[in-house]
């Protein structure tokens, strides 16, 4: 879910260059602008923008999408005990289902609080993700009670990302020109 391919050099992941302007955000904003999340977009900035109501419909959607892929998974489970291939197979599929959602929680949560240190390897448990997707559902799940799923992640890098520029701002302030000629009339009384 991280969305960091198209970010340009020198800017923070977690903020999208002063140009570009996401959902939501002022178009005339100087500086770095928050990454949406999706779902939320920018309205975690400020909690504004029926932020309540959109973690408790993104918390409760992600705990009926669990239930509805649980009876999925039970009518799958039924169609192996109708074929009769033996209680074998129908263990190592359960057994198969709950190590990969086991897995695919452990790194959803992991996701929302730092970014991947290796992206590699993140894409290549993407088909383990897909297979424990009732693992990374509860993960969204759960951590809509304290927070959009990812948002102190995003915020952290988003006020980095304000403090960078208010110090490039304000080194940058006055007229250089003047400075100069400052200095050089000083060097010309000498």
């Amino acid at each position: 879910m991280t969305e960091n391919s198209d970010i340009p050099d020198g800017t923070a992941s977690g903020t999208i260059e002063s140009g570009a302007t996401p959902t939501g955000a002022p178009a005339t904003a100087p500086g770095p602008q928050p990454e949406p999340i999706r779902f939320f977009g920018t309205t975690w900035v400020a909690h504004d923008g029926n932020y309540g109501f959109r973690r408790l419909g993104a918390g409760m959607g992600s705990l009926a999408a669990a239930v509805a892929s649980c009876f999925v998974l039970r009518f799958a489970y039924q169609g192996l005990e109708i074929a009769d291939v033996g209680s074998l197979v129908g263990v190592l599929v359960v057994v198969m289902f709950a190590i990969c959602s086991a897995v695919a929680f452990r790194r959803t949560w992991e996701g929302f609080g730092r970014r991947p240190a290796d992206p590699g390897r993140e894409d290549a448990l993407r088909g383990l993700k897909t297979i424990g997707f009732i693992g990374s559902l509860l993960a969204y799940f759960f951590r809509t009670f304290t927070e959009a799923p990812g948002e102190k992640l995003r915020r952290a890098e988003y006020e980095a990302a304000q403090v960078r520029f208010a110090k490039r701002r304000s080194s940058r302030t006055g007229n250089p020109a003047a400075r100069r000629t400052a200095k050089s009339k000083k060097a010309r009384r000498k």
